[in-house]
């Protein structure tokens, strides 16, 4: 029921957002006037895939959207605990029904909801499939600074600081059955537990420069299993330029850095060993505006990574997503 309530939320907060935001004129040169990255581009595999939030909350280019979004990730993991255990082949798949509104003046709303579809196959080649939905998110965030309303190119820096925080919930299922054999306990739909996070965004444009800093903190909580996973810490800095090609269409390219921090899983109380890490990955990325419409790619590699003892490896990151600016 909890499920069907929250996606029926998310859709009719998509619906409001229509009615109420009028589509801008020039809707790309809108673009340029919010820098934020809004948690883009970060998985928390390591803290659990299943909720789908630190991928991202907002696209970091457009104000108010509603929209899908596809992340596909690879991963390998050792199949037992020991250094010459097997590796296998994970990859995690996301499908999100996601939403950026504004409340007010200032309050702006993300809200995400991720359909999971997670594959790994063994070295005696048997596979494993699971499927379902994820964790709902909802989170809020306070405009502190605020760039001027309309302005296309402006001849001054304009900043913006958002602050906020919010809760992912348990609406993706958690199979402790998962938990053996592979060092990788986040082959799961969700964490079970519900979690929260706390977050900040600031950004700075220039005429049609662009650069964006984030970070957040989510306190994760144990599910009725008595597993609870660690904490995490996200960072990440973002460069782009828009270059608009005629009136209607805009195009973004986008480079940046960000890293992750995982402190240790905990199972009835106690560390679970082979957990936690850290991970620095470099990003690439495009957007592509026609009208309303949002055509958006990212791509992230790492450049140092050390998850779940060495244990775990991050192969790729990939992530398309289809909007309508509103």
């Amino acid at each position: 029921m909890k499920t069907y309530i929250i996606t029926a939320l998310l859709i009719i907060m998509g619906i409001y957002a229509m009615q109420a935001s009028e589509m801008p004129a020039r809707p790309c040169y809108r673009t340029v006037s919010s820098p934020l990255m809004e948690f883009d581009d970060f998985c928390d595999v390591c803290g659990c895939s299943g909720n789908g939030g630190s991928m991202g909350f907002g696209t970091g280019l457009n104000n108010n959207f509603i929209g899908l979004r596809y992340i596909g990730q690879r991963y390998r993991s050792r199949d037992g605990i020991f250094s010459n255990s097997p590796w296998i082949d994970e990859n995690f798949n996301t499908i999100q029904l996601w939403t950026q509104i504004p409340v007010g003046r200032r309050l702006i709303i993300n809200a995400v909801m991720p359909y999971q579809f997670h594959s790994r196959e063994f070295a005696d080649d048997t596979e494993q499939h699971i499927n379902g939905l994820g964790d709902a998110t909802v989170l809020g965030f306070y405009q502190i600074l605020k760039q001027t309303p309309d302005s296309i190119i402006s001849i001054e820096p304009q900043h913006t600081l958002q602050l906020g925080g919010g809760i992912k919930m348990p609406t993706g299922k958690f199979d402790e059955e998962n938990l053996e054999g592979s060092v990788n306990p986040s082959f799961q739909l969700g964490t079970g537990s519900w979690d929260y996070v706390l977050g900040a965004n600031y950004g700075v444009t220039y005429r049609n420069w662009g650069l964006s800093a984030m970070v957040n903190y989510t306190i994760k909580t144990k599910n009725d299993k008595e597993y609870r996973f660690g904490n995490q810490f996200n960072y990440a800095l973002n460069a782009y330029k828009t270059y608009y090609l005629g009136t209607n269409f805009a195009l973004t390219p986008q480079a940046g850095i960000g890293g992750e921090h995982f402190e240790k899983n905990k199972e009835f109380g106690f560390e679970v060993n082979d957990t936690g890490g850290n991970a620095l990955f470099s990003r690439l990325g495009v957007e592509v505006n026609y009208r309303q419409y949002a055509l958006g790619l990212s791509s992230m590699l790492p450049v140092a990574q050390d998850l779940n003892n060495g244990k775990v490896e991050v192969k790729s990151r990939f992530s398309v997503y289809l909007n309508i600016n509103i």
